[in-house]
């Protein structure tokens, strides 16, 4: 069932019976089996809260020890450029921001070389920079997130999924484990070398 919720209220629809409905690309996917969470295009009037989710991520990873994300990456400049250019993604409940992340199209520079294999070489679909508010941790919206990434994808006729994360980011190793993709091989960014995983969608 396909429906756009083009310039219309979304609140109140959580009422509606459960199912998946997906729309054009710059409105409101909406999962009823989460609980009516919305997955949209992030706003301007977003960048606040996307930015302070990312400060968390960022301020868990250092009292885990971990060094996928630090003070230099991802900046809050990064963050309004991913808004600005129409590629990043939030889940909202009740009106709040629960998950951010960059859900991309046109590539990505850092897997043209790569210590491994891809597993095809068709077009695919990118979620980097993906985090979830800390109080919202354990409830499955990380998971949530790359499932409407996926679904946005098919919808555009794009069938390979391509992520990569840090070696000690385990809940996300798991996330993506649990989502189906297969490890290809490491790539390497200036801030670091990563796991490269593909899903064939």
């Amino acid at each position: 069932m396909d429906i756009c919720y083009f310039c219309v209220a979304i609140r109140g629809i959580t009422s509606m019976p459960i199912m998946k409905i997906n729309q054009c690309e710059n409105h409101i996917t909406v999962d009823f089996g989460m609980a009516g969470v919305l997955f949209r295009k992030a706003l301007v009037a977003d960048i606040p809260m996307a930015w302070d989710i990312i400060v968390q991520a960022k301020a868990q990873m250092a009292r885990e020890d971990r060094c996928q994300w630090d003070e230099t990456y991802p900046t809050y400049g990064l963050i309004c450029s991913d808004v600005a250019a129409g590629r990043g993604y939030v889940l909202v409940e009740d009106d709040a921001l629960v998950a951010y992340g960059v859900v991309a199209f046109d590539g990505e520079p850092a897997y043209q070389e790569i210590e491994g294999a891809w597993l095809s070489s068709q077009p695919y679909v990118v979620v980097h920079r993906l985090a979830v508010a800390q109080a919202a941790q354990g409830r499955g919206f990380a998971t949530c997130f790359l499932r409407e990434a996926e679904r946005l994808a098919r919808g555009k006729g794009v069938r390979s999924f391509r992520i990569d994360t840090n070696y000690d980011n385990l809940a996300m190793l798991r996330v993506i484990e649990r989502a189906g993709f297969t490890f290809c091989g490491h790539i390497r960014y200036e801030h670091g070398r990563r796991q490269a995983f593909e899903k064939c969608i």
